[in-house]
This record gives C-alpha cells, structure tokens and sequence, in this order.
C-alpha cells in the first residue's frame, strides 16, 4: 500500500451511508459468485481514520439478506463487544478488530472460503506462482499463514494474522481461505474477484500434472506493476455488479 494510504481514509469512508451501502452490496454479489457459506464468514470496514470504529456484518446473517442498515459499527476496544444482545461472531471480532486495531491502513478486510483460494490453500505448497496476467497481479503482494490450528476465536489468532499480513493485501491462510484488504470496498472486492480466478488457473494448471510454465521475476514484477495503471477498474466493475443486485 502507498504511504498516502496510511494518512487518509478512502472517498466512500467519508459518507457513512455509501460505505455501507458498499459494504453491503459486497456481500450480496460475493454470494451470488459462489463465495458465500451458510451464515458465516465476515467483511469488515473501516470508519475512523486509525481504524478502531468500524462496520462488521452480524452474527450469522446470510450474505444475500445483508442491507446496509445491518451492518454493526463497532470499536476495537471495546472489551463488552461480545456480551451484548447483538455480539458479533466471535471469529470475526476476532480477525476483523484486531487487524483494524494493528492495520489501520487497511481500511477494507474481506475474509472468505471462495472455492478455488480455499483449494489453494490446502496445498502444501500454496505459493501463488506467477504463470499468466492474474497471477503476477498479486507477485510480491502476498502473504502466507501456514499455521491453522481451528477456528478463530481468540485475540492471539488475530495478533498472528495481523503480524503474518505484514505489508501485503492478500494473506493466504492456510488450510482456511483468503483475506484481502484494500483501500475502499471496489479495491478490495477486486482483488478478491481477481485471487479467485489467479487460484482457480492455478489448480487447474497443477491438475494437469505437467510442468508449470513460470514467469521470470523481471516479467512477474513488470506485469504486477502493469495493473496499476488499471486501478479504476475496480470502481467502475464494482458499480456494475451493483446495477445488477435485486431490490432487497
């Protein structure tokens, strides 16, 4: 992330409503890809510039029912969070208010099982290897957690996770799924969007059991900092995904 990142917050963080309204719609469209599982997994959103307040889906709210008016706001610390009548999941309090609290530059967290970044995951080896355009997207933007031991539930599980991002934007988390950050909700749905389908022409590429044809670091690199120059793509995806969500 741009040291610019670290100081401000994105556009739509500065209008409560439309980041809601964003946030919301990224779980409707995630469920209508195929990402979602049951009435679990969770996104989160920041709202204050060091990222103690923000908006987190309830607990075991289903992806597709998600309006704006729903999502909880929240501060990482406060320490009653989890006793209250509307307690969210204690894995996502978790993950999401400890990587806000340690991340404040990643003002968007998306966490999903999507099916081929989880298959990825549960490798042993899940190195996002650059062999096509997708994959070197995320060359020297990935993170990897290797040390799944059960569900979330508990502060040291976020501090690792936090520690384990480090700089990155995706962490791979190992045995699990993918968790993403980004500057606004459209950046961050993106590279979601993007991961899946780099994971996907992984999978496919290992079943065949041939040799992977794998990009030169020079190359890897080159493209990765090619798609910065197509950054206002996620804006204007994202807005058509929406044009297409149904009327809840």
């Amino acid at each position: 992330m741009s040291a610019a990142s670290l100081h401000s917050l994105p556009e739509t963080a500065t209008d409560p409503a439309a980041l809601r309204q964003d946030l919301a719609a990224a779980f409707r469209i995630c469920h209508q890809m195929g990402w979602s599982e049951s009435v679990g997994n969770h996104f989160s959103a920041a709202v204050s510039e060091d990222g103690a307040r923000f908006l987190l889906n309830p607990r075991w709210q289903h992806f597709a029912t998600i309006r704006p008016e729903d999502l909880l706001l929240l501060d990482s610390g406060d320490e009653t969070v989890l006793d209250g009548p509307d307690a969210p999941d204690a894995s996502a309090w978790c993950v999401h208010g400890t990587l806000h609290r340690k991340k404040p530059e990643a003002k968007v967290i998306l966490h999903c099982h999507s099916p081929y970044a989880t298959a990825l995951s549960c490798l042993a080896d899940p190195t996002v290897v650059p062999i096509d355009n997708n994959t070197a997207r995320f060359y020297g933007r990935t993170a990897y957690d290797l040390d799944f031991g059960g569900i979330a539930d508990a502060e040291e599980e976020g501090e690792r996770l936090a520690d384990s991002l480090g700089d990155k934007s995706v962490l791979v988390m190992g045995n699990h799924g993918v968790t993403v950050v980004g500057e606004t909700v459209a950046d961050a749905y993106e590279d979601l969007y993007f991961f899946e389908k780099a994971a996907q022409t992984l999978i496919l590429a290992r079943s065949s059991g041939e040799k992977l044809s794998v990009l030169s670091d020079a190359v890897a690199q080159n493209t990765a900092d090619g798609w910065r120059a197509y950054r206002g793509m996620a804006a204007r995806h994202f807005d058509f995904l929406k044009s297409q969500l149904p009327t809840l």
